[in-house]
């Protein structure tokens, strides 16, 4: 048992944004802290996600803002209410980052890049004395006697030089989803969580794509081809019907792109009730129907179908390549057909993409487990924070604000949990 802050020692499990931020908020109040990865450096994940342009946060209102986390709303709520987005550009303030929003509202780093802002966070926390040990995977606890708290709190890594143990005071584990194995986040600690009794919902790909059964021509002619504007709808298994405008990418095996991640999560569950969904898309999103079914109609002379279509309404090369897919050929010689089928063209989808290639991942260890600053229940002193809970976001920077708010949540339980067992003696 510590006896004062400065004297306890604190592992990091996981050095994403989340363990990061549970790091910092642990080296601003005097405890020891040592961040353990199990790969060769720290924030490969965030690194990759920055590779697009890092996008942090949202300038949203938080009321839309928290509808973008579904059933998990009320969970994350408090989270924010701790380090909200506002919160967290005044942090990158204070980091050195300027931030700006675009267009669409989202938020970025000046420079849009994520390795400058990774970079000064580490100098930060070295400064601060946090200690980093790479290349130490966690696989499980030490077979220990004693209470369940003591067992918690030895844990076991394999290193390079053979397995090691560690005692410490309390732990973060920040461990990630199932998403991009190769950068880390490869689930392992699942079993090892459920061995101890920790429930965990099992882990599902989250703003993924998903697959179709195309034709070799579309496949081959037109993958890699964006379906812009688009606007897709769908009817949940909650009988709520979504409908959203924005861009999907056609690939070889189906659909993705920020509207179909944007709705992965309905669709998914759709997928999983039923064993697949039709989803509708609208490809001429900025006129009516009335509209298309009158140009359409028009009489088109000598012109072929495809010019028709293209000159009247810009229905052309990958949105008609979707269209001689899937309405049936007798459909083109029926002008009032056709146009019904270009405002609502049903796309059956079959399956998401496996869970490695999904940007984030769904499930994960229950809230309904934790206490208040995300401390397991039943082993006290372990806290999570990041992916690894149960929760999703779309993209959007809705993501990291949660990981970074949850691991300022851990950070502050650890020092409260801590500071506890300092004055029980």
């Amino acid at each position: 048992m510590p006896s004062s802050l400065d004297s306890a020692r604190v592992a990091l499990i996981g050095g994403g944004p989340a363990g990061l931020m549970a790091a910092e908020t642990l080296a601003r109040h005097g405890v020891q802290v040592h961040v353990y990865d199990a790969m060769p450096s720290v924030g490969r994940k965030f690194l990759m996600a920055g590779k697009g342009g890092m996008n942090i946060t949202h300038s949203e209102p938080i009321e839309p803002f928290l509808d973008r986390y579904g059933a998990r709303r009320e969970r994350i709520a408090p989270l924010l209410d701790v380090f909200g987005p506002d919160a967290l550009r005044g942090w990158l303030g204070e980091l050195g980052v300027e931030t700006f929003v675009g267009s669409s509202g989202r938020v970025f780093p000046s420079d849009m890049k994520a390795a400058p802002m990774l970079r000064a966070w580490l100098h930060r926390l070295r400064e601060a004395g946090v200690q980093f040990h790479m290349r130490h995977k966690w696989t499980g606890w030490a077979a220990a006697a004693g209470d369940a708290a003591t067992d918690s709190l030895s844990l076991c890594f394999a290193t390079p030089a053979g397995d090691v143990t560690l005692d410490c005071d309390a732990v973060v584990f920040a461990l990630g989803g199932a998403s991009w194995p190769r950068l880390g986040s490869d689930a392992t600690w699942v079993p090892l969580m459920a061995a101890r009794g920790v429930p965990v919902e099992p882990l599902r790909p989250a703003n993924c794509g998903f697959d179709a059964d195309w034709s070799p021509y579309l496949r081959e002619r037109f993958a890699g081809q964006p379906i812009k504007p688009v606007a897709l709808s769908l009817t949940d298994v909650d009988e709520k019907v979504h409908n959203r405008q924005g861009e999907i990418l056609l690939t070889e095996t189906g659909l993705e792109g920020s509207l179909m991640y944007a709705l992965s999560a309905p669709i998914r569950e759709r997928i999983l009730a039923d064993g697949a969904v039709t989803i509708t898309l609208d490809l001429a999103p900025g006129l009516t129907l009335e509209r298309v079914v009158d140009e359409v109609t028009r009489p088109r002379g000598s012109r072929s179908i495809a010019s028709h279509l293209h000159g009247r309404i810009g229905i052309g090369g990958v949105k008609l390549a979707l269209l001689h897919e899937i309405v049936p050929k007798d459909a083109f010689a029926d002008a009032n057909r056709l146009a019904h089928a270009i405002k609502a063209l049903p796309v059956r989808l079959l399956r998401p993409r496996p869970i490695e290639e999904a940007i984030s991942t769904a499930g994960g260890i229950a809230f309904e487990a934790l206490d208040g600053s995300l401390m397991i229940e039943r082993l006290p002193g372990a806290f999570c924070a990041g992916e690894m809970l149960d929760w999703e976001a779309p993209t959007g920077g809705y993501l990291l604000t949660a990981c970074f708010a949850s691991g300022v949540v851990a950070g502050r339980g650890v020092c409260a949990y801590l500071e506890t067992r300092v004055a029980g003696g």
